[in-house]
């Protein structure tokens, strides 16, 4: 078991044992490490103390993130945007297929991909000349399948693997460096014009923040839309970049995840970890 494996097999833990509050003894028991050890693996691959992970966790939950959010329309309002306009472009830019490329079922078209340990777990990766195609958390697929879905969506492309042409992708999202240095980071998909809209739409909520489906569809101006909105987030081929992960129910309920509810609630804790530190 890889390092990254042990962080990510540890953060899952915390995140299914979150009510009973596992104490330092416990999580490195899991990951058959001393406390000693697995306090300084943990501190340097996630950038914090297992305490703080779970402090974080147990606190930053369901209804009390969304009572303590804006609505998508208000954060565009009060940073001067229009309704299309995407609130992080510094960070990420969204470009869809064309009509054409998309007849073309991507003749011309070169894809690379790579898989790369991330504290989160390892994700496939794979980019084409435009931008980001597809993003994956690996715990529900083999890689066979990932390749096999990827070549039936771009069926006419060349497809082969280059772990340096993807390794920037999964910088961009865990190293702020990275994106301050390199710009944008483009991302080249393929959808309905609502999954678009939604996918867009998604960009706009800050990180750290979660907000409802129903908030996601009032934002597009389709109020009565909440489950054509869910169906879309479950859609999105981009893990973390298009992130589907800071949806959830009104309730205050987790909601679905195309990669399982404990990763969800990891990424948001990671996520809101690592927007606002939280003093110990």
């Amino acid at each position: 078991m890889s390092d990254y494996d042990r962080i990510a097999s540890a953060m899952a833990y915390l995140v299914d044992r979150a009510m009973d509050q596992p104490n330092l003894e416990e999580i490195a028991a899991h990951v058959h490490l001393s406390p000693y050890h697995f306090q300084r693996l943990f501190c340097r691959w996630a950038g914090t103390t297992p305490k703080r992970f779970l402090q974080v966790l147990t606190l930053e939950r369901g209804k009390v993130l969304l009572e303590n959010s804006h609505s998508l329309l208000e954060v565009s309002h009060e940073l001067g945007l229009s309704g299309s306009s995407r609130l992080h472009d510094h960070f990420v830019q969204l470009e869809a297929v064309t009509p054409g490329e998309y007849k073309s079922r991507g003749k011309q078209v070169h894809i690379e991909y790579g898989v790369h340990a991330t504290p989160l777990g390892p994700m496939f990766v794979a980019v084409t000349q435009r931008g980001v195609c597809r993003a994956e958390f690996m715990e529900f697929n083999s890689m066979d399948e990932l390749l096999d879905n990827l070549h039936n969506a771009w069926p006419l492309s060349s497809i082969r693997e280059s772990l340096p042409s993807t390794r920037h992708v999964i910088d961009a999202f865990f190293n702020s460096d990275t994106v301050s240095k390199d710009g944008p980071l483009s991302l080249h998909v393929a959808g309905t014009n609502f999954q678009i809209a939604v996918w867009r739409a998604l960009l706009k909520i800050p990180p750290g923040a979660v907000t409802s489906y129903a908030k996601v569809a009032k934002a597009l101006g389709a109020p009565k839309a909440a489950r054509a909105v869910g169906n879309a987030i479950g859609a999105n081929p981009v893990a973390l970049l298009i992130p589907c992960h800071r949806v959830i129910q009104q309730s205050g309920a987790l909601g679905g995840y195309r990669w399982g509810p404990t990763k969800k609630l990891m990424v948001q804790t990671w996520e809101k970890m690592h927007d606002e530190p939280v003093a110990l």
